[in-house]
């Protein structure tokens, strides 16, 4: 079977996907996917499953500061074989830097001295233009004002919000030209990690809001005393 041949038949066994933010659960489920995905040949897994930890918020250890990520970045990215895989990997890699230096700077800290404190073309360009709200990155990144803003204003539900919005959008513009080959496949699978990311984040809100219910409708109700042993 032809390349071309086995990324038809798995991408036309995969359902559509659906818009980002009205998605109430992502179009199949972990197990079905990564079972669709095994039709892959070895050198294709390996790379997807690499892009994805790499990227793919759900799987990053919360506990790993930036700095750890950016190191196990330059390690890796090198080393993908497929030059879309490395490009998409290079953006967010970047896009990473530039929020990591936004919250450096919103925590009051000085420009970065490390001389490998960020990933990718924009390390310098934060540096000089650290009190610049975009770092003068308005036309390269759009993006970014937004982000500065919205932290500014400790808005961290609205800046997770445009961070995977901005990703969709890119996703959406990398897809034009490719249909049935392994960046059609790699782009539906980091945009199944963003609706699942999605989902499960509006999934811990309505348990963190059902919580909230019950200790107010608990709240002045006197506990019932234990029996006497």
């Amino acid at each position: 079977m032809t390349d071309s041949h086995r990324y038809a038949m798995l991408l036309s066994a995969l359902p559509a996907h659906g818009a980002l933010f009205t998605a109430r659960q992502t179009p199949l489920s972990r197990i079905r996917l990564e079972q669709r995905l095994t039709q892959l040949d070895a050198e294709d897994a390996r790379t997807l499953r690499t892009l994805r930890t790499l990227l793919e918020w759900a799987e990053q250890d919360p506990h790993s500061s930036d700095q750890a990520v950016l190191e196990r970045a330059r390690r890796q990215i090198p080393t993908l074989p497929d030059p879309f895989a490395r490009d998409l990997a290079d953006w967010r890699l970047e896009m990473r830097t530039l929020i990591c230096a936004l919250r450096r700077r919103h925590r009051g800290e000085p420009p970065p001295s490390e001389r490998r404190w960020g990933y990718g073309r924009w390390t310098e360009q934060v540096r000089r233009h650290w009190n610049e709200p975009a770092f003068r990155l308005e036309r390269a990144c759009p993006w970014l004002p937004e982000a500065a803003r919205r932290l500014d204003q400790s808005d961290a539900i609205g800046v997770e919000r445009l961070l995977l919005r901005t990703v969709w959008e890119h996703l959406e513009r990398r897809h034009d030209g490719h249909h049935f080959d392994f960046a059609a496949v790699i782009i539906y699978a980091l945009r199944w990690d963003l609706v699942a990311r999605w989902t499960s984040y509006h999934h811990e809100r309505a348990l963190a809001r059902f919580d909230d219910l019950v200790e107010t409708a608990l709240d002045g109700v006197e506990p019932i005393p234990e029996a006497a042993a």
